[in-house]
């Protein structure tokens, strides 16, 4: 009894396919392992990140203040300039 070479790579072919779903199989694991891990990463940074966010909406309101002090200071101080000029140009005319 001979094996016909059609039917020889037919099943060479099969056994082939047979592999291929194999490593599919455990590349499809390795890859749902590795999406585990990186949730676990993700949610590790979004957990710190939320705690993070109390210090700079601390850092923000301090700004904000900061900014607005100044911005009196040195429109106070640019005010009583112009007001200096403007009396010096009253008493020249």
């Amino acid at each position: 009894m001979m094996i016909n070479i059609v039917d020889f790579f037919i099943i060479l072919l099969y056994i082939a396919l047979i592999i291929l779903v194999i490593a599919l199989i455990v590349l499809v694991v390795k890859a749902i392992g590795t999406l585990n891990k990186v949730d676990k990463v993700v949610d590790d940074i979004n957990e710190k990140s939320s705690k993070l966010d109390g210090l700079f909406n601390i850092v923000d309101g301090t700004t904000d203040a900061l900014v607005n002090i100044s911005d009196t200071i040195v429109t106070f101080i640019a005010d009583a300039i112009t007001s200096i000029f403007n009396r010096k140009k009253g008493k020249n005319e």
